[in-house]
């Protein structure tokens, strides 16, 4: 049996795996079959959504439509992992004028906020349950103003039209799943709200039962109050108004105000694409370290043997996890909000810099790799890494050829646990290090008013040499988001699996710590040969989300993650 250490120190960094974010929680294993369809493709994490996303797509409406209504039905039934409250990144490929568009809906910190935030009074970092279960861990929602700006400048139908599943499934109800049922029986704060006790829980404080019928007119009214003012009856009136009371008279309150919700903006980004072997490859730029991690940890597999690799090969994961904790190294020093860091992505995807750092890659496990020194870099320490996962993936394409991938989160398993108006509202603000400032200065992504928080999300999209679309995807999964979505990727175009497949295979990976196996997976069984390459290993659940489309010869081919309860459907 492998050595499975708890604590592993190297270079002065010490990783406890009992103290890093747990991910959103696993219930179960259920197989998926591939499903093809001709004309467009819907995949999503609660058959309700795609169900609503379908129907966008029936009625005439665009890959963004579709995602849309999506997302506002995954925001009554999957509670847990995204919502109003939340935000997101929305990444968008227009086939007829063949150009990619990416918006950034990430939250930001009140204009207020401290870089000392997640500090005690004796100056150490507060316990992170207690930073997450606060007003202080909830930031600006983006979400909304993301899907709107989306739909001004992609959507076909009208906008409160995108609405009407949702608002219906709120009035009538929904069935409870075993995967909510499972998640709430876990949770151990969400009763401590009331409004939120009385939607999820009985009188005696249990979950509400598998089949039960859930009904939050609460939501409905918000929903429909959106869909007949657009987002500024979200961002100005009394659903902020309710929202900055909530943050403000928690117990542990925080100093959101209705300013900073009435000056949120999403932000047009540019997205940041590169090569991988004949492929191009286009994700989320900064402040998502998602695309330029991605990127990074197949451009170090590409300056390797690792496609000659069987998947399940205990070479494979070396080399695959030696590539993440290269990628993970540079994530956590260089990768920040970039209207408040300047930004070294080029730098950082430059062939010779990924070239000279994969050749760190060797027979034996690194154990703890530094971060590089990228061109355009600047001086910045490394700081710890927090961000947990509750979040949730969309992926579409319409029958124009139109694709949409959009990854949206509250951060942890029901946020943090703030009820308001029938969402919760999101703990993003605790992806921020709790520690701003170390012996090599300060932290790229420490605190500050305004400022977005870094994130792991990577919606993506890849294209073959002839500049066609190939491929949908994306992930939840906290930091394990970049390991999860290159993991698919190198099972799609390396091993040339289908789509369904390579979702199924183990996950596994570095964030620059332990390497992970999914525990239960038939992979546990290379644990003794990575040992010997020196692998401090961690067998954990690793609940991965990834929802994927490919095309194939007539049509396209979906695939859902079997760790959670998605589906993939179309016409």
């Amino acid at each position: 049996m492998p050595l499975i250490l708890i604590f592993f120190v190297g270079l002065g960094v010490v990783f406890n795996a009992h103290a890093q974010p747990a991910p959103e929680g696993e219930s179960g294993w259920r197989a998926r079959a591939a499903v093809e369809t001709r004309r467009d493709m819907v995949v999503a994490a609660h058959p309700l959504a795609v169900q609503a996303g379908v129907e966008m797509l029936a009625a005439g409406g665009s890959a963004t439509d579709a995602a849309i209504a999506a997302q506002w039905v995954l925001g009554l039934v999957e509670p847990q992992s995204s919502g109003l409250g939340g935000g997101g990144f929305f990444l968008y490929y227009d086939a007829q004028r063949n150009t990619i568009q990416s918006i950034d809906g990430r939250e930001t910190a009140p204009a207020s906020a401290q870089p000392q935030r997640f500090l005690d009074t004796n100056a150490q970092p507060m316990p992170y349950t207690q930073a997450v279960v606060s007003g202080l861990s909830v930031g600006v929602p983006g979400l909304v103003r993301a899907l709107e700006m989306a739909h001004a400048e992609q959507g076909r139908l009208p906008w409160a039209q995108l609405f009407a599943p949702a608002i219906a499934l709120a009035e009538r109800g929904f069935q409870v799943t075993h995967r909510l049922h499972t998640l709430l029986s876990r949770e151990r704060w969400l009763r401590d709200d009331a409004a939120a006790r009385a939607l999820f829980y009985d009188a005696q404080g249990a979950p509400r039962a598998v089949g039960a019928v859930l009904v939050n007119r609460a939501y409905a009214n918000t929903l429909r109050a959106i869909a007949q003012h657009g987002a500024e009856a979200f961002y100005t009136g009394p659903i902020a108004a309710d929202m900055v009371q909530a943050v403000q008279q928690h117990p542990r309150p925080g100093d959101m105000r209705l300013s900073d919700l009435q000056s949120y903006r999403a932000v047009r980004r540019a997205p940041v694409c590169g090569p991988y072997r004949q492929w191009r490859i286009c994700s989320m730029a900064p402040p998502s370290a998602g695309g330029v991690g991605v990127l990074q940890l197949l451009g170090f597999l590409e300056r390797t043997n690792f496609a000659s690799y069987a998947p399940a090969s205990e070479a494979a994961i070396h080399v695959f996890s030696e590539a993440g904790r290269l990628a993970y190294a540079d994530r956590a020093r260089w990768i920040a909000d970039p209207e408040f860091v300047s930004q070294p992505v080029n730098g950082l995807l430059e062939p010779s810099y990924l070239q000279q750092r994969a050749q760190q890659i060797g027979t034996r496990s690194m154990g703890y790799a530094r971060p590089g020194m990228p061109q355009g870099a600047h001086a910045f320490s490394a700081g710890e890494d927090r961000e947990a996962a509750g979040t949730t993936q969309v992926s579409v394409v319409d029958a124009q050829g139109n694709a949409v991938s959009l990854t949206s989160s509250i951060e942890s398993q029901f946020g943090s646990r703030i009820f308001v108006r029938g969402f919760l509202l999101n703990n993003q603000l605790t992806d921020f290090s709790f520690v701003p400032r170390t012996h090599e200065g300060w932290v790229a992504n420490r605190v500050e008013g305004g400022k977005r928080p870094r994130s792991s999300m990577a919606p993506t999209l890849v294209f073959d040499a002839q500049g066609q679309l190939t491929h949908v995807l994306g992930s939840p999964g906290g930091p394990a988001i970049i390991n999860y979505v290159a993991k698919t990727l190198v099972g799609l175009l390396d091993w040339k699996l289908d789509v369904q497949a390579a979702i199924d295979l183990p996950n596994v990976g570095s964030t620059n710590g332990p390497t992970f196996i999914e525990r239960g997976s038939v992979w546990e069984d290379l644990g003794d040969a990575l040992s010997v390459r020196g692998h401090v290993l961690s067998f954990r659940p690793m609940t991965s989300g990834v929802h994927a489309i490919e095309r194939i010869a007539n049509g396209w081919r979906g695939g859902a993650d079997p760790r959670r309860e998605g589906q993939a459907a179309g016409h």
